[in-house]
């Protein structure tokens, strides 16, 4: 009987699912200084979509590294799923920037503001989350970030359905009405993403706990 010898788990993959959540969460944090200033839009908004374009090549880099290794911290598919939910946040962001930038919008609302005050704090609370998986004894502390992320999506769906009522109640700008439907649309989608990422997240730390 043949031995194989002992092959290492690769631990890299913890390294590009951090640098992807630290990514994000540059990219929340330009999407929140953009609508809060309101100043130099168009270098901010060209900054989210660099920052968009780094996220394709982490993701790229961690599905090439998975096609390329035979032992996985992880199970190979949560490792895939993590990689694309996690994109999938930063690319409604660059969505929702490049709506903004596209549309020429004069100033951003009070509900555009509070989306992406919550998309950040999401962010911030995924990267928590994504550090936790390299310890066991952290994985309780993933379970309670994806509840607090579960919880942050819940407000931002209050704050999107206020949003587009207050949209078709204060004006009757037919294309008005159609550029925030699409910018409210991608912000609350970036948190959407968010959740999806905590499910991703919990299911690891429940099977690894």
């Amino acid at each position: 009987m043949v031995r194989l010898p002992f092959v290492p788990k690769e631990m890299k993959f913890f390294d590009l699912h951090e640098e992807s959540a630290r990514n994000t969460v540059k990219a929340a944090q330009a999407l929140k200084e953009m609508v809060e200033t309101w100043q130099f839009v168009d270098s901010r908004a060209a900054e989210i979509t660099e920052l968009e374009h780094q996220g394709d090549t982490i993701t790229h880099q961690i599905i090439s590294l998975l096609h390329r290794t035979f032992v996985t911290p992880f199970d190979r598919e949560d490792i895939a799923l993590l990689a694309h939910t996690q994109d999938d946040i930063i690319d409604f962001i660059h969505a929702a920037a490049d709506a903004m930038y596209i549309y020429k919008i004069k100033v951003p609302t009070q509900r555009a503001k509070e989306l992406a005050d919550i998309i950040l704090q999401g962010a911030i609370e995924v990267e928590k989350a994504v550090a936790g998986l390299r310890r066991r004894s952290q994985l309780k502390m993933v379970q309670d970030k994806c509840v607090e992320i579960n919880r942050l999506e819940n407000m931002a769906d209050r704050v999107y359905r206020a949003a587009m009522a207050e949209l078709f109640d204060n004006t009757d700008n037919i294309a008005e009405i159609i550029k925030w439907r699409e910018i409210y649309g991608h912000l609350e989608s970036a948190t959407d993403r968010a959740e999806d990422v905590a499910n991703v997240l919990e299911g690891v730390a429940l099977k690894h706990a």
